[in-house]
């Protein structure tokens, strides 16, 4: 029997199977099931600073102003008035996913400012949480705002937090920094448990009967993750923290490549929301299977091992692999 435990951000997952967060883990029953289908540890549905604003009006405003910025697509919610979750109901969440199930429980927060970061924060970890994602999806359009003010905010956002609690904090990146690799390595130096590549933005579609912005949710598919692929293979022993793979895991096949690149865990949600929670079976199977026939032991054995530190062809991570392919 393969090992397939991994270490992600100081925790010991039992497999590199985490789902993202998502609807998929809104409330308790689905919690349980996704622990007893098999994933290592459980990503919470996300908690929007939009949803713990005291104001109604201004809860409202901020939704319509930017309903194409979330990570978990609004046309997943219910109705406004249905969605709206206090902190009481998340902290409440945590409380009972701790209780019912053994794997781990990590809290998500999405927002886009630096106010209220820290105060929530503090409460995932004081209602039992194991770790934390720090969602912060920010999209600058303000031609004015320079790019080191993006990265100022995101580093002022982790070191607040980090000071605040004890427990593992990771960032889920955007992949349109100017130098991503500069950008994670200072996440890294100012303390990120874990670094998630990357944030999928969804983006508005055009109506040009009705003449207005549409959102369409359309899900990832395996070529998505070459994007993230190609960064965490870049990443792997240049970076403490732990990586993590998000976009486009639909096959064991997926979840492996995403190991020999360097990511300690593959993230899952639309093949889940497609096929049902149950796909996480097949996937673990589709794991063992690639491992024993091909000799490996462990997922501790293959990690890394086509990372652009070990690639025999590193170059294919960089401008050399354009070059080849245009040539053609």
């Amino acid at each position: 029997m393969v090992d397939l435990t991994t270490p992600y951000m100081g925790l010991t997952l039992k497999n590199p199977i985490v789902p993202s967060a998502s609807p998929l883990s809104r409330d308790l029953g689905k919690i349980k099931a996704l622990e007893d289908v098999g994933v290592a540890a459980i990503t919470l549905d996300s908690l929007f600073e939009e949803q713990i604003e005291k104001e109604a009006e201004f809860l409202d405003a901020a939704i319509e102003g930017s309903k194409y910025l979330y990570a978990e697509s609004v046309d997943f919610f219910p109705p406004l008035d249905n969605y709206r979750r206090d902190e009481d109901d998340y902290l409440e969440l945590i409380q009972q996913a701790k209780k019912a199930v053994a794997i781990p429980v990590i809290a998500s927060l999405n927002g886009f400012s630096a106010g209220g970061w820290t105060r929530y924060a503090r409460l995932f970890q004081e209602a039992g949480a194991d770790a934390i994602e720090l969602n912060i999806y920010y999209i600058p359009t303000n031609p004015q705002t320079p790019g080191t003010a993006v990265e100022s905010l995101y580093l002022s956002i982790l070191q607040e937090v980090k000071a605040q609690v004890s427990i593992p904090v990771a960032v889920k990146l955007s992949p349109y920094f100017s130098a991503i690799a500069n950008m994670a390595k200072k996440l890294d130096d100012a303390g990120a448990d874990g670094l998630v590549l990357f944030n999928r933005f969804y983006q508005p579609d055009l109506d040009i009967e009705e003449l207005e912005a549409q959102r369409r949710l359309v899900l990832s598919t395996s070529a998505e993750m070459r994007l993230p692929l190609r960064w965490i293979a870049i990443l792997y022993g240049q970076v403490k923290a732990s990586l993590a793979l998000t976009t486009g895991v639909h096959t064991g096949e997926d979840v492996i490549k995403a190991l020999m690149a360097g990511a300690d865990v593959a993230h899952v949600c639309s093949v889940l929301l497609e096929e049902g929670i149950a796909k996480t079976r097949d996937l673990l199977i589709e794991i063992q299977t690639w491992m024993e026939e091909h000799n490996y032991a462990s997922v501790t054995q293959m990690k890394g091992s086509l990372s652009h530190k070990n690639s025999p062809d590193p170059t294919a991570f960089e401008r050399a692999n354009y070059v080849q392919l245009i040539g053609q």
